[in-house]
């Protein structure tokens, strides 16, 4: 699923193509695609039908776009597959074509929501006063948002009585976060996957806080992170993080800090990848 890097570049390419177009007709192709929206597909083609899109805003793995209908915007989820791709009028639609938005001006170029998995979504939704759609207030602010408070994230932290690596996917505490991302931060940061929350010194979780931050942010120098053709950005194409990952897939093989071979472990439904020498597990509890 695409992390924080990857909606991040999306975002971006919506508000340099998108933001600020009106939109003419939306066409809803399958109704998978709006399931969220629950009064259906051609309620929401009605309401967006002359509406003019706001500045593109984010929320961890969340997209949304206010309308120039007060108190509304249309929330993207991109979930395992989910693409957002501004393509001329005349260009093929793509095979899993799921949304179309076709504007009023004449630049020629449309946006279209295609989802081979169908796992993400477009829907309409009432904002909050902080201008959030109601269904994702409960997401915490993402490390690279001016708003995120770090002491109070350390505080969280040792107050959850959990994992360190369980604490970066809680989107209720830090959003953004996904399983890539935990593994390459934990690898920078020294820290086992399995460290009690409640063991991070202040300095750690600061230390922790800035590898996320750094990580991210290389990521979003190259685009994101694209293991296929599914994580693009707006134009179609994919990012080149993976090409420079320490941790997440290199089971076997030596750690670009002390030569030891990687190590994954089952974890949670997923993997963790990790340097058994430097990211050594804590001591069992007696």
């Amino acid at each position: 699923m695409p992390e924080l890097p990857e909606v991040e570049v999306v975002r971006r390419g919506l508000e340099r193509w998108v933001s600020g177009r009106t939109v003419a007709r939306a066409d809803v192709l399958h109704p998978r695609a709006v399931r969220r929206h629950l009064a259906g597909g051609e309620d929401f083609a009605a309401r967006l039908r002359g509406r003019t899109l706001g500045v593109a805003r984010r929320r961890g793995k969340y997209l949304w776009l206010p309308l120039d209908d007060p108190g509304f915007s249309v929330l993207g989820h991109l979930g395992m597959s989910g693409q957002l791709l501004v393509r001329p009028e005349d260009a093929p639609d793509e095979k899993h074509l799921r949304v179309r938005l076709r504007f009023s001006d004449a630049l020629g170029t449309e946006l279209r929501f295609v989802d081979q998995r169908t796992f993400g979504g477009l829907s309409l939704h009432d904002n909050t006063a902080d201008g959030l759609p109601d269904v994702i207030a409960h997401i915490a602010r993402d490390p690279l948002d001016p708003g995120f408070d770090d002491a109070a994230f350390h505080t969280a932290l040792r107050a959850r009585r959990t994992t360190v690596k369980r604490a970066l996917l809680d989107q209720s505490l830090i959003s953004g976060v996904g399983n890539i991302y935990a593994d390459e931060a934990l690898w920078r940061a020294r820290l086992h996957y399995d460290r009690p929350t409640e063991t991070l010194t202040r300095q750690k979780a600061a230390d922790l806080l800035g590898h996320v931050r750094d990580v991210m942010n290389a990521a979003l120098d190259v685009g994101g992170t694209s293991f296929d053709s599914l994580y693009v950005n707006v134009n179609g194409e994919s990012g080149y993080f993976d090409r420079s990952l320490d941790a997440y897939g290199r089971e076997d093989e030596p750690c670009r800090r002390c030569g030891t071979p990687m190590r994954r472990r089952p974890w949670m439904n997923r993997s963790s990848y990790f340097c058994p020498r430097c990211q050594r597990p804590p001591r069992p509890t007696v």
